[in-house]
């Protein structure tokens, strides 16, 4: 029997750009096991909070075969997957994609570990999406954010 995973992930932001962060819960089906991640930037994008929470997420995984469902308020995030826009990218080798640093990240993640991508309404009383969120605007209320380098490079950083 194969073990699973699921995956909730929020980006928050104050202003598109501005101050911004992500949250992550992460939960062993079938175990007590839960991990929670957070991470705040000083200025960035909501949708490059979005997506970066998903590629945090699953930069944590270290074990193979596992059944990983990721679970998001992002349609941006959530549609280029199960819309496939992800392979005209790839194809135009990205051009004219906003957020390509990011986007790169995730494909080579995704690739690896074929998570499903699972829709779900934010702000709709969801216990796990609200409590990323929480974390998410929380992250981005701390002193000390961190620079978001491909966003500050100004390279496809527009939302």
């Amino acid at each position: 029997m194969t073990e699973s995973i699921h995956i909730y992930t929020d980006g928050a932001c104050s202003g598109n750009p501005g101050p911004g962060g992500y949250g992550i819960v992460m939960e062993w089906v079938g175990k007590p096991y839960k991990k929670e991640y957070s991470q705040g930037y000083l200025k960035t994008t909501n949708n490059r909070m979005e997506l970066l929470a998903v590629i945090v997420a699953l930069e944590q995984i270290k074990f193979d075969n596992l059944e990983i469902s990721i679970f998001s308020d992002s349609k941006y995030v959530v549609d280029a997957v199960n819309k496939d826009w992800i392979a005209g990218w790839k194809r135009r080798r990205y051009s004219n994609v906003k957020n390509t640093d990011l986007w790169r990240r995730f494909v080579k993640l995704y690739d690896t570990f074929k998570p499903t991508m699972i829709w779900i309404k934010g702000h709709n009383d969801h216990p796990q999406n609200e409590r990323c969120d929480h974390l998410a605007v929380t992250a981005s209320q701390q002193k000390n954010l961190l620079i978001d380098s491909g966003f500050e490079a100004g390279k496809d950083s527009l939302f």
